[in-house]
């Protein structure tokens, strides 16, 4: 009985674990760092390079002790996945779950620090100029230590909550679409909303069907063996990879501001800074392709082909009318070029389409992210509805004795 009434709480104690770290989250992005004139910040104007940033910093000032935000561990996670997917080609062995989390956890640290850097000699601080590198530097060190406090967090949030780092995703997005909302006209708003609602909607289509591969189970031989199918979402990484977008679109930028610091007068490093932005075509170009490629490479890690051809060799399952191995593998390798190429060119449509109406000055700058927070916001409540679903269903479940 008692270990029944805790597995009717799952869903509780997770949803109040949540609680409790976004709690945290919030309390943090509003501590500001050690010095800071806040007074430099109140008047501040956001263009759409800034509100693209507030997806993944912690806060809209980036001024606080989770003024980094959840982007080193973004970058981190990452990079340790596109080493651990190159390794596999070249190694059988895999690699202890232990070491991956050292190596992410010092990847972390080293990109935390690296945006700390960069970003501390841009904060406004109550100070005079002889104690400003002190001050610099204790920013610094406290940005740091709230990247990872932030990936100590979203670990936890992992394994006892619900929705891993997407949840500190969600109430950053939430905070910039009220920032937009309260801050502009009805007729201001009309156009940005006409495009976010068809946003919106193509969204839901693509997360909520799938394609159904016919597949035929040796180990069902009843009125259910022509019912058994593979299903793949149209959108099959969801809307992870524009998320990821947004911190790799960030990435080159940070190192820019980086080598100017060390050359300042070089022609193609400022080129760079003042053309890696959502406000010029290069930038936006850039972007565009950053989405295609994590889309492309999303959808293929996710859903392999050599894995999913591998477990149908061992359990002696296959496709209908397919032989096992190399044929079946060229089909949902087929398959899944189709489906990623076609996810890779709406998703990047639907971002790429307010940045061209901002370009021709169609559509006002502060309102350029609004149809993306609201497509990221619908694809990650979609996400979050089934895990909450799926708890809900283990809970009401009973023990047969």
């Amino acid at each position: 009985m008692r270990e029944a009434r805790e597995k009717e709480n799952v869903l509780k104690y997770k949803l109040a674990y949540s609680g409790i770290i976004l709690l945290v989250y919030i309390i943090g992005k509003n501590i500001p760092l050690y010095g800071i004139d806040l007074s430099a910040y109140r008047q501040m104007s956001f263009n759409t390079e800034e509100l693209l940033v507030q997806t993944v910093s912690g806060d809209m000032y980036r001024s606080s002790v989770f003024a980094v935000g959840i982007f080193p561990s973004m970058i981190s996670g990452l990079l340790v996945q596109l080493f651990l997917a190159v390794r596999n080609l070249f190694a059988k062995t895999r690699v202890p779950p232990g070491k991956i989390r050292r190596i992410t956890v010092m990847v972390t640290l080293a990109v935390a620090a690296l945006q700390a850097v960069v970003r501390a000699p841009r904060l406004c601080f109550a100070v005079s100029d002889g104690m400003l590198p002190v001050l610099q530097l204790i920013a610094t060190l406290e940005m740091v230590t709230g990247a990872m406090l932030l990936l100590w967090l979203s670990d936890r949030n992992s394994r006892f909550g619900i929705g891993g780092r997407t949840i500190f995703i969600l109430v950053n997005i939430l905070e910039r679409i009220s920032a937009t909302l309260f801050t502009h006209t009805p007729e201001e708003l009309k156009i940005p909303l006409m495009i976010s609602a068809l946003e919106v909607a193509v969204i839901l289509v693509m997360e909520n069907t799938e394609k159904r591969i016919p597949v035929q189970r040796i180990s069902i031989h009843n009125i259910y063996a022509d019912k058994n199918y593979l299903a793949v979402k149209y959108n099959p990484a969801g809307i992870m990879p524009v998320m990821f977008t947004t911190a790799v679109f960030l990435l080159p930028g940070l190192l820019v501001s980086l080598l100017l610091s060390f050359f300042p007068y070089c022609p193609e490093l400022i080129w760079c800074q003042q053309n890696l932005s959502l406000t010029k075509p290069f930038g936006i170009l850039v972007y565009l392709i950053c989405e295609y490629l994590l889309t492309v490479g999303f959808c293929m890690l996710m859903i392999n082909p050599k894995d999913i051809t591998e477990q149908f060799l061992k359990s002696g399952d296959s496709i209908v009318n397919l032989h096992a191995g190399r044929d079946t593998r060229r089909y949902l390798s087929k398959i899944m070029r189709r489906l990623s190429f076609l996810s890779a060119t709406v998703m990047g449509a639907c971002m790429v389409i307010p940045l061209v109406l901002q370009l021709r000055g169609d559509l006002d700058s502060t309102l350029v992210m609004l149809p993306s927070s609201l497509m990221m916001l619908a694809g990650f409540s979609c996400n979050l509805f089934r895990e909450i679903i799926t708890l809900r269903n283990y809970d009401t479940c009973r023990p047969l004795f």
